[in-house]
Formats: structure tokens, sequence, C-alpha cells
């Protein structure tokens, strides 16, 4: 049984994960220790010197209202991580959606999460319950089993960046856990969150690797054309990338279905970018 230490005058100095699940309604930080530091200072220190390595001359001018960003371990994603956190500004920013691919419970919908906070070596996170209880009214979404939720890595190894760029505002978090979704429930989730972005202090997060190449992930498309595997692998990236940046989501989905690339947030992705194309047709629509 895993346990969790923490100061507090109520409960004893080691307290079995499911009871203070029970006691507090935080979902626990399941993979600090292992995926990440769960030591604050010294994960307060990498982020920092990450972010300071992250020079991107765009960041500080460029409006931003979402980024995609990788959920690996902090050893092989943190880097990364950093230049996509360097586009927030978090004074601007007071609710923050992350939509996460599911690893290991399949759902051919959206689940969100029935905890109050999300825990980080850094502190918790609140999670804004209202915005949870107004999409769950849309018949759309299930909540997800606590294990469920612990379970899963991809929307977890974001926390620690959000709390560590969010430090000091109030904010709230809404987490969304996406399945297995087809292309037309891909639109039916934008059509939903689509008005969420149309208030400018909420901001999206989207969890997504890229391609996982080899046998153990049966997939070995390689164009011997642009040179080495790792070039053809990163050739074959870039290509998804330019369609996510042009925000066009027929392209995309027409894309994965020409190439089949092993990205395991596609569908997050595909949401979220038919948020934007459905923002973009409703504003259009108000000009004419």
């Amino acid at each position: 049984m895993a346990y969790i230490y923490f100061k507090s005058k109520s409960f004893p100095k080691a307290l079995p994960i499911a009871a203070r699940r029970m006691e507090s309604g935080t979902r626990a930080a399941s993979h600090a220790g292992s995926w990440y530091t769960d030591n604050a200072k010294k994960l307060n220190a990498q982020m920092d010197k990450w972010l300071a390595d992250a020079k991107d001359p765009e960041a500080s001018g460029v409006p931003c209202r979402g980024i995609i960003g990788p959920h690996a371990g902090f050893s092989y994603s943190g880097p990364t991580s950093a230049y996509a956190y360097k586009y927030i500004n978090p004074k601007k920013v007071k609710r923050i959606f992350i939509m996460g691919p599911s690893h290991h419970h399949y759902t051919d919908g959206c689940e969100l999460t029935a905890c109050k906070s999300y825990e980080t070596p850094l502190g918790n996170i609140p999670i804004d319950t209202a915005i949870i209880s107004q999409l769950y009214k849309t018949g759309k979404f299930e909540m997800m089993d606590l294990s469920v939720d612990e379970e899963e890595h991809s929307i977890e190894l974001h926390l620690p960046y959000i709390a560590k760029i969010m430090e000091g505002v109030d904010f709230t978090l809404v987490p969304i856990l996406v399945g297995s979704l087809s292309a037309k429930a891909e639109k039916v989730y934008g059509e939903i969150l689509a008005p969420f972005m149309k208030e400018p202090e909420n901001f999206f997060v989207i969890s997504s690797d890229f391609c996982h190449w080899g046998s153990r992930f049966r997939y070995t498309w390689y164009d011997k054309s642009c040179g080495e595997v790792w070039q053809s692998i990163e050739a074959l990236d870039r290509k998804g990338m330019s369609l996510i940046e042009s925000l066009d989501p027929k392209g995309f989905t027409s894309y994965l279905k020409t190439f089949r690339n092993t990205i395991c947030g596609r569908h997050p992705i595909g949401v979220f970018l038919n948020v934007r194309a459905l923002l973009h047709l409703h504003r259009e629509l108000e000009a004419h």
C-alpha cells in the first residue's frame, strides 16, 4: 500500500492514500517519485533551469490561448515542455482546461474528474467543480473513477509546470480525460468547449507526445527518401504539426488516416482544433 507524508494536526504523519482521498477529495500525485521527483525544492530547481534555457523571443510577445506539450517522464519531457509553458501569461489566466489521452482505460467519450483538487509536490491545484458540473450536465461526459484518474499520467505530468507558472495566482483547473473519439465526436466536444474559448481568461493545455515508433508500438512506417529512420519520423511529425498550426481539423484527421501516426494525444488535439475552427466560424457569422 502506498503512503503519503504531510503535516496535519488532524491526521497522522503517514496515512494510506485511499483514506486521504476520502477525507480530502484530492487526487494523489501518483507518479511523483518515479516519473518526476517528489522533492519540491529539486522540482522547482529543475523547472527554473529548463524555463531559463528555453529561449524563445516570441514567447513574451505573442498572445497565446493554448499549448500542446509532452507527457513523458520529466527527464525526457521537462526541457521540451518549458518551451510551451513560456507562452502562458499567468496574469491573464484564471482557468486552465487540460485535455489528456487515456492510456489505460478505454472510453469512446470524455470523462471528468470527481476530485476537488489535484496534488503536486508544489502544492494542490483546485478543481473548478462548477465547470465540471456544467460539462457533466450536457450529457456528453462521464465521471472518472478515482483509480482511473490516478493511474493516468498524461494530465499529471503537466501539473508541476502549471503549478510553477501559476504560482501566486488564483486559478482553477478543468481536467478532461479524452478517449478514443471519432471525428464526429471530436467536433461534438469541440462545440461544447468552444464557448469557453471565447472567454479570454480561459487557457487550454493539450497533453500529447508524437510518433511512437518501433515494434513495441506496432508502428514502423519509414520513408527512406527522408534519410535515416529518425529523419523520417521527424518529417512525419512535422507534417502533422503543420496541420495543427494551420488549425485544420479535417486535414489533421485525413493525415492520421493516411499515415496512422501514433500521436497518443491525437484526439485531444482533434477536439482542440474543432474548438478553434468553430470559434473562428462563429466570429465570421457574427461579422456578417
